[in-house]
């Protein structure tokens, strides 16, 4: 169902900015569910946001391309024979491209069916009731809310550097018609590493730069360290203490013109990847008109409830930089959605940002919930927590001159050793966290870990069996 050209109401219960995962399921949920009149705002011409669109979908599509091409490799390890393996990039291009538009189609008639109002256009308060939108210079409108949420996510950063529009950011990424044969992935985060790691699998150089000696810093060391040893045991270069200062072009590519360790150094690539982190999308909302407060990181600031400092405007999502991941936004905002609209049984609806479970698509996976160790020890102090660790080798890489790590972490505290932490790395860690991330939740010590039968042979039976 295309977007309508204007509202059909003169004021709605409930008005959503962004039409991505957060916003579409807070939106579903209180006009669907709850029987609120809902009108949706979305700038760009389809619905999904990011994660739909340029983020964790077509990203997981490329993971599991670039999965199935080390399987392929591993193959003749177990026996297979076949000839050389070609891969086409533009191939699987287009097969994700549909996908991601059958995925559009099916967010238009999920909003359709629930009774959402779907409106296309750049969304700014006039007041703390009313909206302009505006999708062309002759085509605007108001409307009107008596509850409005800001859910407009965030937006990759390209850094002030001449040339910087030589490069690409995670966006563009998904823009590329051919795979490029040389790299640099520029940052060190998630995005960076899962990106770095899906074109070193499918056969490209790659040159990551780093600020640090680091990578994923804000994860426990058994992940970042165990990751950043493999990653450069296969291949992937790293430049260390560095920052980039410039970009041109060149004959054959790009020029990585950088500084490291105070020396500057220059490497010919064929395509640069920003991926030095996001900015919440605020610009143009006009927020000050309504009292909206902003942090230094211009991200709304927002209360346990998802209150903004303004009455009846809420916000949550990559905006407020918390927890920037689409299954916090979604349960954000159907918590906040039955608060809003659910009655006197969803007064307190809200949701619990802690130990909150999250998984890097890197080469091995790794997954973590909880605390790292540096943070158990400095809120329940060192006398108060243990740790268990174990490295082994995966069973599947058993009989491969390959070999993968696998690396388990369990931080209990108090002496009923409540599991307050949990970070893997290994085969599968993915796919294991989800099960783990519900026992933690429910306040799981390493007792009942012990107490659960092992599953034998695999990996995760180390978690239930580890001393």
């Amino acid at each position: 169902m295309p977007p309508l050209p204007k509202p059909t109401k003169k004021e709605y219960d409930y008005i959503v900015i962004g039409g991505g995962s957060g916003g579409m399921a807070g939106a579903r949920r209180a006009a669907g569910i709850h029987g609120a009149s809902v009108a949706m705002i979305e700038k760009h011409s389809v619905l999904g946001g990011t994660c739909v669109n340029v983020g964790c979908v077509p990203k997981k599509v490329m993971w599991n391309t670039a999965s199935i091409f080390e399987t392929l490799r591993q193959a003749k390890g177990y026996g297979y024979e076949f000839g050389d393996v070609r891969f086409d990039w533009n191939t699987i291009k287009q097969k994700r491209d549909a996908y991601i538009t059958r995925l559009n189609g099916i967010y238009d008639r999920n909003a359709a069916k629930e009774n959402v109002e779907h409106f296309h256009g750049y969304a700014s308060f006039v007041d703390k009731n009313t909206l302009h939108v505006s999708n062309t210079e002759d085509s605007s409108f108001e409307i009107k809310g008596k509850k409005i949420l800001i859910a407009t996510g965030s937006h990759a950063i390209v850094p002030n550097v001449p040339g910087a529009e030589l490069g690409i950011t995670s966006d563009g990424f998904f823009d590329l018609e051919e795979q490029p044969k040389r790299v640099a992935v520029v940052g060190t985060g998630y995005i960076g590493i899962e990106l770095a790691g899906i074109f070193h699998a499918l056969g490209s150089e790659v040159t990551v730069f780093s600020r640090t000696k680091q990578i994923l810093r804000k994860f426990d060391p058994i992940i970042k360290d165990t990751l950043l040893e493999h990653m450069q045991k296969t291949g992937v270069q790293f430049t260390f203490d560095s920052k980039v200062t410039a970009l041109r072009k060149a004959d054959n590519g790009i020029k990585v013109e950088f500084e490291s360790n105070e020396q500057k150094g220059e490497l010919e690539v064929d395509c640069v990847l920003w991926a030095v982190g996001r900015a919440a999308s605020t610009k143009g909302l006009n927020l000050d008109a309504v009292g909206v407060e902003l942090n230094e990181k211009q991200q709304i600031v927002v209360d346990e409830y998802q209150n903004t400092t303004t009455e009846n405007i809420y916000a949550l999502g990559d905006v407020i930089g918390k927890a920037e991941l689409t299954p916090v936004a979604i349960a954000a905002s159907r918590k906040l959605s039955d608060r809003l609209f659910g009655g006197e049984k969803f007064k307190n609806s809200k949701l619990d940002y802690v130990n909150v479970p999250t998984v890097v698509f890197s080469h091995p996976t790794s997954g973590t919930i909880g605390y790292t160790e540096e943070e158990a020890r400095k809120k329940f102090g060192d006398d108060n927590i243990k740790v268990y660790v174990s490295q082994f080798g995966n069973m599947f890489f058993s009989v491969l001159e390959e070999k993968e790590p696998t690396a388990y972490k369990i931080i209990v505290s108090g002496p009923e050793e409540k599991v307050v932490g949990l970070h893997i790395i290994g085969r599968g860690s993915d796919e294991i966290l989800q099960g783990f991330g519900v026992a933690i939740r429910m306040g799981a010590t390493k007792a009942d870990f012990d107490n659960c039968v092992a599953i034998h042979p695999t990996s995760a039976e180390e978690l239930v069996t580890m001393r």
